[in-house]
């Protein structure tokens, strides 16, 4: 009888232990994760990126700003953050970045992860940074409503061309056009100049050109890390960008 009953706390144990390790382990800083997409996508495309999150205990909320105006992908990312209930990491990719640069100011966003992304400063849009210094595409077309798209034709070899051809072409086809003013709306207030910023560039990247990845990433004082990889690096190097993304997470702890 005492036999059976020790085999039974043993097996007991055991299961606790197997299924906190299924679990993931519990992050020592930041435990939230908000994703914000980019122009031409929507919040699928942090699939991967999320799964590795989760698995290693983060909380991940994905925020699905619609693309129709500026102040319309605020409110929806915001109410991501909301929802958090705490402090977050907060990662854009691409126009992603814009928004997060205003939606950073919010009191519960304890870092910044820019994803090849507008880090945009005062007065900046993403359409400026793009006339600076243009990107290699020239895809991009505007439509009769005042939205943006890119060119099925060449959505693959200037935005996706280092994921599978299937997932690119649907991409494509499936694309979330960006609003003329979303494209062109200017920030007032860069939340990385308070906030700890932190930087994947792209370096085959043909949407933004990554010489303007690596001077916002410079003036942001970000911690920087540069992947071989086209403008969706976050999905064709998804390890890399939840690894810098934990970075920014265990460097701040909860206040």
């Amino acid at each position: 009888m005492k036999k059976t009953y020790w085999v039974a706390i043993v097996a007991a144990l055991m299961g606790a232990a197997l299924n906190a390790a299924a679990a993931g382990p519990v992050p020592t800083g930041i435990k939230n994760v908000v994703l914000v997409h980019g122009a031409f996508a929507d919040g699928s495309g942090w699939e991967a990126v999320a799964k590795i999150l989760e698995k290693d205990g983060y909380t991940v909320s994905i925020a699905q700003p619609p693309e129709t105006s500026y102040a319309d992908d605020q409110k929806y990312t915001k109410a991501a953050i909301d929802v958090m209930g705490g402090p977050v990491v907060l990662v854009g990719h691409s126009y992603g970045g814009s928004i997060i640069t205003e939606a950073g100011n919010d009191p519960n966003v304890a870092a910044l992860v820019y994803i090849a992304a507008f880090a945009l400063d005062e007065g900046e849009s993403c359409a400026s940074i793009e006339t600076a210094v243009p990107q290699a595409s020239k895809a991009f077309k505007p439509d009769s409503n005042g939205n943006w798209w890119i060119e099925q034709d060449h959505f693959v070899a200037d935005f996706a061309a280092d994921i599978p051809a299937a997932q690119a072409h649907f991409m494509a086809i499936s694309q979330v056009p960006i609003s003329t003013d979303s494209f062109t709306h200017k920030v007032t207030s860069p939340a990385w100049k308070n906030k700890p910023t932190f930087y994947m560039v792209a370096s085959s990247d043909r949407s933004i050109n990554p010489q303007q990845e690596r001077m916002m990433a410079k003036r942001a004082n970000a911690k920087t890390v540069e992947v071989n990889a086209s403008h969706v690096a976050y999905m064709s190097h998804p390890k890399e960008a939840a690894k810098l993304i934990e970075g920014a997470a265990s460097a701040h702890t909860n206040q």
